[in-house]
């Protein structure tokens, strides 16, 4: 097993909307967040975006749209000399009782399943509290970025004292940054193993 980056997407990679993302020509690249992709991939760890998408189970786009989406987001990243090697999302509706949507744990299992990964020796990067415990739940390292929701528009701002350890960002690029020092850390080779 190997560790790897799970990052959320909205938010993350592209623009928040209050109004959600229902058609590719809603998704924005946030700044910078293809040049951090590239940086991202040439660590060599896997890849893997988890991501909410309610806008299924509220009716408001397709599962067929959302996943069409999701391959030119990555048709992106590959032409800009990223990777991202799989999207796992929840397409329930709040209140559904899943255990995929986020804090549960379980689109970070199923990425881990599918990609080999070892939770405790991954990172995951996202915008919300929801974010963070779900890194939590699986014992992952959780990373902040305040773009989109952030920590300063987040109205659970809070619940933030539940959360014991987490890096806190300035975007996706400064994650890629704080993994990169992480990992050159002596403690933190010993913990990553062989790769």
């Amino acid at each position: 097993m190997r560790p790897g980056i799970l990052l959320d997407r909205d938010g993350v990679i592209n623009e928040n909307r209050p109004d959600h993302i229902k058609r590719w020509s809603e998704f924005e690249f946030l700044p910078g967040t293809l040049d951090a992709l590239r940086s991202l991939a040439a660590l060599g760890l896997p890849i893997a975006v988890v991501t909410n998408q309610s806008v299924i189970g509220r009716g408001l786009a397709s599962q067929g749209t959302i996943e069409d989406i999701h391959e030119r987001m990555l048709a992106v990243v590959r032409a800009t000399g990223g990777r991202i090697d799989g999207v796992w999302y929840c397409p329930h509706a709040p209140g559904a009782r899943c255990d995929c949507r986020k804090p549960a744990p379980g689109l970070l299992i199923a990425a881990a399943t599918a990609l080999n990964l070892d939770l405790h020796r991954s990172f995951l990067v996202g915008d919300a509290v929801s974010d963070m415990q779900a890194a939590l739940a699986v014992g992952a390292y959780p990373i902040m970025v305040r773009t989109g929701r952030g920590v300063l528009m987040q109205p659970q701002t809070r619940a933030l004292h539940d959360v014991p350890e987490f890096a806190l960002v300035d975007d996706l690029q400064a994650a890629v940054d704080w993994v990169y020092r992480t990992i050159e850390t002596s403690v933190f080779r010993i913990a990553l193993g062989d790769q």
